[in-house]
């Protein structure tokens, strides 16, 4: 080949790779690189707690995006891991225990085993009865933290010091917090990735198309699958411990149905199956959620069509939009 030719496919190379889908990914990042510096530079402290929100609910719908999006996997009651993690922070705190390894280490640890119970008992149904017993699984650990009087019950409980981790991680510093949320986000997006396009990764998403053609060829899918969800669960534990810590406050509501619908609209938003999806979505939902709810009481008789407009016209989500892709 000649040195003309060589240059011209590396060219093209470059071309295929900076795809509209990559430069809005980057956009997105560099954005919210900036955020800490935006805050400091306009003194608006709002945006940096607005987007350290963005930032952990992304990580919780990217768990989602794994089962749901890679996987197949319509759960209803993931938001019951954001609970979960987020009570093992304020529980542990409550009775003395303000060491971050301890308590992030339960929360992903809780989470990763009330995903194993939920996961190889509702794993063996599919379509809507796998919907239900999601839904009636999180409706079931919602009600027993309804309970817990000791920790608040219906009322929640105050968390007064965040997770401990020595002064090198101050996590009562917000832009520390901040960085160390998007350093987790990152993170979780590689994770994903790797997870995705693995061999583990094709065989769930093998069974996602065709289990029985899966299971023919000799792949024990059930055991696939139900790692996968019980990866989700983890994650999603994760995202709850950061967010009990963001807020400085749980209650039976981090785990509430609706909260679950929350994680799946964002999903849906940003575009299934795809890495920054998740990511994309929550920001665009949360963004418009607080835009709407500055603008007018009646924000959810907007941002309610709005999604609904979206779900039908854009079948993609965002990322079909930049791509022109549908779900498949």
């Amino acid at each position: 080949m000649s040195p003309k030719s060589e240059a011209s496919v590396k060219t093209d190379r470059s071309l295929h790779v900076f795809t509209p889908r990559v430069a809005l990914n980057l956009a997105v990042l560099v954005a919210l690189a900036g955020v800490p510096a935006y805050a400091a530079f306009t003194g608006d402290d709002f945006a940096l707690t607005l987007f350290t929100r963005v930032v952990i609910l992304a990580i919780a719908a990217l768990s989602l995006n794994l089962i749901m999006g890679f996987g197949g996997m319509v759960s209803f009651g993931h938001a019951a891991y954001l609970g979960i993690g987020g009570y093992a922070v304020g529980i542990l705190a409550k009775e003395g225990i303000g060491s971050g390894f301890v308590q992030w280490s339960v929360a992903v640890g809780a989470a990763a085993f009330y995903a194993l119970v939920v996961g190889a008992l509702s794993l063996r149904t599919r379509g809507v009865y796998f919907i239900m017993i999601t839904l009636a699984f999180a409706q079931m650990i919602y009600y027993v933290a309804i309970g817990l009087d000791r920790y608040g019950g219906d009322d929640g409980l105050t968390i007064y010091h965040r997770s401990k981790f020595g002064a090198a991680l101050d996590l009562s510093n917000r832009t520390v917090f901040y960085y160390l949320c998007f350093a987790l986000l990152l993170l979780s997006i590689y994770l994903v990735w790797r997870i995705v396009n693995s061999r583990f990764g094709m065989v769930v998403q093998g069974a996602r198309s065709n289990e029985r053609r899966m299971r023919a060829i000799g792949f024990p899918t059930f055991r696939y699958r139900l790692v996968c969800f019980v990866i989700a669960g983890a994650m999603c534990g994760l995202a709850g411990a950061l967010l009990a810590n963001h807020t400085d406050f749980i209650s039976p509501a981090m785990m509430h149905w609706t909260r679950s619908g929350d994680l799946i609209v964002m999903v849906v938003l940003g575009g299934m199956q795809a890495m920054f999806g998740p990511l994309i979505g929550a920001m665009t939902f949360l963004i418009l959620e607080e835009g709407l709810s500055r603008l007018t009481e009646y924000s959810n008789l907007i941002l309610g069509p709005f999604l609904l407009v979206v779900a039908i016209s854009m079948q993609g989500g965002i990322d079909g939009l930049i791509v022109g892709r549908r779900y498949g």
